[in-house]
């Protein structure tokens, strides 16, 4: 053993250390601190099996940022040539995926000036509205992609409008929204932004369970999916907290 000891020394530790930085930044569950600490070199290396090998397919999105820059400058290279609606919606997805809303949004009003017949960009300038904080100006192109097909996006639409209107306090047409959305909807989106307007509503005990459904989901999930709603789970969490101070 002392030898087994000589050839994990020190090497244990710089492991220990990176699986403890993660699991502070990826916030995963707490029972991996007590593995960790008292696993030593072999509690480390467990979770970094589980939990930080299956992250590794997210350094993907680096990379793709990257051709995603590089199409950038393409596109717009390509709009001094032919300004079309096609391309400034390219544009703003491409802008979008790189999360600069306010270019994204400009590139989706460009392409609607141009052809304002597609949905799709109306709803991307919408979502991009939501992100900015806008939600005034987020309404009428919500409305205009429920107005084409009210399952838009899987019944997303229709949640993100009500979401929305409760921003711009229109309570009763939220709440009636809100109450559709949900019958189809089953994303944490959808269930904290519910559980969000009604608590603002004063309506506790609706809203506790709203956001239970979102953690009781942790029981059926798989694992990665686990680690994508993470975020959801901890924002239903604090929710929780906030309705039950007891």
């Amino acid at each position: 053993m002392a030898g087994l000891g000589y050839l994990f020394y020190p090497w244990g530790f710089v492991l220990q250390a990176f699986a403890l930085v993660h699991l502070i930044r990826r916030r995963a569950d707490t029972y991996w601190y007590f593995i960790i600490f008292f696993g030593g070199f072999l509690g480390a290396a467990a979770y970094i099996v589980v939990e930080v090998l299956p992250d590794a397919d997210l350094l993907r999105g680096v990379f793709q940022g990257f051709g995603r820059r590089s199409r950038i400058k393409v596109v717009e290279m390509a709009i001094l040539d032919n300004p079309s609606a096609a391309n400034y919606e390219e544009l703003g997805e491409l802008y979008w995926d790189q999360k600069q809303y306010t270019k994204a949004r400009e590139a989706f009003n460009h392409s609607i000036a141009v052809r304002s017949d597609s949905v799709h960009a109306f709803y991307r300038r919408g979502l991009c509205a939501l992100e900015l904080g806008d939600f005034a100006a987020a309404v009428p192109d919500l409305e205009h992609a429920v107005r084409a097909d009210r399952k838009h996006d899987s019944y997303r639409t229709a949640a993100l409008l009500a979401h929305a209107y409760a921003k711009t306090g229109q309570s009763d047409t939220a709440a009636a929204w809100f109450a559709e959305a949900a019958q189809y909807s089953t994303t944490s989106e959808t269930m904290y932004n519910y559980a969000c307007f009604l608590r603002a509503q004063n309506r506790t005990e609706e809203a506790c369970r709203w956001a239970q459904k979102i953690l009781d989901k942790k029981r059926t999930l798989p694992r990665y999916l686990k680690r994508i709603e993470r975020p959801w789970f901890r924002k239903a969490a604090a929710l929780q907290k906030e309705l039950n101070p007891g």
